[in-house]
This record gives C-alpha cells, structure tokens and sequence, in this order.
C-alpha cells in the first residue's frame, strides 16, 4: 500500500522539481556592429530590419548591437576594436578594406569602371579570391554593400585638372590609395580622418575646401551644406563591405554561421540596390540645395586621367598595397566583358 502511494506521487514530484529547477537556456551571442553610416538613413535602416531578422529567425539567440554615425570612430578606430574583442563586426568603406586585404580595393581603381554593370560582372569573377583574403585574416566577409560613384565636392569651382591642384582636397589620412593617385596627379592634400571633415569644412579658415563622397553620403553627413560644386565624371565606384570577426564567427553554432552569412548577404544586396537608387535621386537633391556640377573632361583630360590611374597602379603595385597581378587580372575581365556586350 505504501509502494502504490509512492508510485502515485512520483509523477508531481518530477512536475515540481522541474517547475523548481531553472531551465538551461541556450547560448546567446552579441555581435556589437558599428558604422560610419548615420542613424535614420535607408542604408541603416536595413541593418536595423537585418538585426530584428537575425534575432527572430534565431529565437533571440544571435542580437545585433549596432554602434552606427562614427560613435565608435573612424574606421581604424573599429578595426582596432574589433582586433581587441570590444566589437565584433563592421560596415567598412573601401578604406577599412584596405586594413584588412588591399588587394580587394582593385575594385576601387579610379577611372576603371563605366557604370556597374561593369563592376559587377568584375566583382562577381573574383568575389571567391576576395573571400579567402579576408579569411586569411581572420575576417568573414558577410556582403558587398557599395558606398557609390564618388565625385569631387568643392567650396570653389573645378573645370580641370590644373583648378583642382590649387583646391586644399581632403584625403582620408592613411590612405594609400588616395596617396598613390594624389602623387601621380601632382596634387598636395590635407590628410584628416573623416571625423574631421565636416568641422574643417564648416571653420572660417578651415584646412580644405574640397572633398570626395559619394551624393547619398555627401548628403546623409551633411557636407553639402557647406559645399557649392561638384565634379559631374565620377572618380571611382566605391566600395564596401559587411565583416564579421572569424574569432566570433568560428564561435557561433552552424545553423546561426548560415543565418548570420545568409542574411548578411541578403542586406548587402538590398544596401546596394537602394545605394544606386539614392544616389541617382541625391544628385537631383544637390542640385536643387544650389550644387552646380561642372567639369565635362575633353577627350585629353580623359587620356591624362587614365595615365594618371595607371602610374597610380604601378605606384601600388611596387609597395605591394596591390600586387600588379591583380590589376591586370582585373582589365583582362573588364576587356572581355567589354568585347561581349560589343
């Protein structure tokens, strides 16, 4: 009698011992995002709406914290945080590119591509070599997400190559591209970090007077407001790029590793189609601010500018920043893609 009366209580006390006992929660992962991209813009808008993807689809267990307007600092700042363990992910311009594979920022070359249909017949032929690069130090490349076509902005006007040696032009300090292509052009620039820019355009005397940006990105940082010209032919499609550290990634269990690589790509996708969408629509926004876009290059500015890109190269090529392999894997693509659509 007893033993039945034991048998009969075993199955509440296994209900209370497992109301009693806290559950053993499944682990839960953080990655701290920053960027230079300015809060309340449709470009962070859609990592926001990636963040609330990656925590619905992972049941709360992967959260994106993101860090965006440059509160983390400029990009060297973020990489150094990221190398530290203090973030763990990064939008990062063809700048930051360049701290963790130069070879990449071939696709950045100036004066190569002629619209994006080039650039991404080019990119998509070489994204694989692309990929290992990063992983070789010790980053997952997640998505591709392009800053634009970026063009000259200028306090004063600029309607050739000699007018744009006399402006005080800003360069990304620390970059080597921006170096190589300043010193084949013959032009001096005021090295600053970008955090620097916008007040260094607003002083009375400040130290430059001519930038380059893309139009959504002179617009989303308000550098226009202190700009009155613009170079009509682009420089350069930049570049840009969703990453991960693999010390994080290689944490995180496989079915999070597929979600965060799946749609990562799928947000870079979608920055890009809204980057060209808004920089064609920013071009009319700067017009109408009063913006005049000048400097319709003759057939031997164009002829200087392309040697000028490609002494650059060279220059790049002999300190190593890109190999010349990959410059002229690069043309050859561009050449072939050219001589099809021919």
């Amino acid at each position: 009698m007893v033993l039945k009366k034991a048998l009969t209580l075993i199955p509440f006390l296994l209900l209370f011992l497992l109301a009693a006992t806290p559950a053993y929660a499944e682990q839960t992962y953080t990655l701290k995002f920053a960027s230079l991209i300015p809060a309340d813009t449709a470009w962070m808008n859609i990592i926001q709406n990636w963040s609330k993807e990656l925590e619905e689809k992972s049941n709360g267990r992967l959260k994106l914290k993101i860090y965006p307007g440059g509160v983390m600092g400029d990009e060297p700042d973020v990489l150094r945080k990221i190398r530290s363990q203090q973030l763990q992910g990064a939008f990062f311009t063809g700048y930051g590119i360049g701290r963790i594979y130069p070879p990449a920022r071939v696709l950045e070359m100036p004066f190569l591509f002629q619209n994006t249909d080039e650039s991404d017949y080019v990119r998509q032929n070489i994204m694989a070599d692309i990929e290992q690069g990063f992983k070789d130090r010790g980053f997952e490349l997640l998505g591709w997400p392009e800053v634009g076509f970026l063009h000259f902005f200028s306090k004063k006007p600029i309607n050739s190559l000699a007018e744009l040696k006399t402006r005080h032009i800003w360069l990304w300090q620390g970059d080597p591209m921006g170096e190589a292509f300043a010193s084949a052009a013959g032009i001096s620039p005021v090295p600053l970090s970008i955090m620097d820019v916008y007040t260094q355009l607003s002083a009375q005397h400040g130290s430059i007077d001519t930038v380059y940006n893309s139009p959504f990105g002179a617009l989303a940082m308000q550098w226009h407001t202190k700009l009155k010209y613009a170079s009509h032919v682009p420089l350069t499609n930049g570049i840009g790029s969703l990453v991960v550290s693999q010390l994080f990634f290689n944490k995180l269990p496989a079915d999070l590793q597929k979600l965060i690589k799946t749609s990562g790509n799928i947000a870079a996708e979608e920055i890009n189609r809204v980057s060209r969408r808004d920089n064609k629509k920013s071009i009319e926004l700067l017009k109408q601010s009063g913006i005049q876009f000048l400097w319709h290059w003759t057939d031997s500015e164009k002829q200087q500018m392309l040697e000028i890109r490609d002494q650059a190269a060279k220059t790049l090529a002999e300190s190593g920043y890109i190999p010349e392999k990959y410059f002229l894997q690069v043309t050859k693509i561009l050449q072939q893609f050219r001589q099809q659509k021919n």
